[in-house]
């Protein structure tokens, strides 16, 4: 289904799981962009895939006001643990739809052989957030033949991210709900010069979705392919 589809029948239908979210530098006492809008408004915005030549996927789109209008780039930033005050490397980017899941697929190539997965899920509708289901030990050629079979849940489903690590580098490749693709780790070069070869520029002054309101977009059919893929990856357990 097309977002503008889903968003619809979730509004009239109730079948499909819809949600807006507010980035953590908002101010949340601030009325949503979409709260006054009439039908054909939203109708309008939602059918908005491009701006200009960068292509969204179905997964997500930004806030009415466009305080944030998706662009493509990576940008240098950092990951602050504070449990251990340690401060980790990250590149963020941002990739047009056409693209996107190939360079997923080949920013995997650095981590080895063998690596852990994490599949993340939002599909929950009892508000309970997020759970990440987590398997050690795939091969990688097992892993990648695995996730092409389910391109398209990966890539349009606004409740499905996944995350695959090596730790014994450490570095860690996400592939988020937002359709961002973000890299933690030391010797960051590799994959800058991946994400160059794809005509992804680095801008470091760059915004992402995710730091203005957005709206997520899933539906019961990619629930069901989450599902699967759960079981295909190794992973029995269960959530919300």
């Amino acid at each position: 289904m097309g977002f503008l589809k889903n968003f619809f029948q979730n509004v009239f239908q109730e079948d499909v799981n819809v949600a807006t979210s507010q980035s953590s530098d908002s101010n949340n006492h601030n009325s949503s962009s979409f709260e006054h809008l009439s039908k054909e408004e939203l109708e309008a915005h939602l059918g908005v895939r491009k701006y200009g030549s960068f292509t969204l996927t179905e997964a997500i789109r930004p806030s009415y006001d466009l305080k944030v209008v998706p662009s493509q780039g990576y940008r240098h930033d950092a990951y602050h643990d504070q449990d251990s005050n340690t401060k980790l490397p990250v590149l963020m980017a941002s990739a047009s739809h056409e693209k996107l899941f190939e360079i997923f697929i080949e920013l995997l190539a650095p981590l080895g052989n063998v690596v852990d997965v994490v599949l993340e899920t939002s599909h929950s509708r009892d508000g309970s957030g997020h759970v990440d289901l987590y398997r050690e030990h795939m091969d990688m050629p097992v892993l990648l033949s695995t996730l092409w079979d389910y391109e398209d849940l990966l890539t349009n489903d606004g409740c499905t991210g996944l995350a695959v690590l090596n730790p014994n580098i450490p570095q860690e490749i996400q592939f988020d709900e937002h359709k961002l693709l973000i890299v933690y780790g030391e010797q960051l070069e590799p994959y800058e010069r991946i994400l160059e070869s794809y005509g992804i520029d680095c801008k470091d002054e760059m915004k992402f979705i995710t730091e203005a309101e957005h709206v997520h977009s899933s539906s019961d059919d990619y629930l069901q392919q989450f599902d699967e893929l759960k079981t295909r990856l190794g992973m029995d357990a269960t959530y919300g």
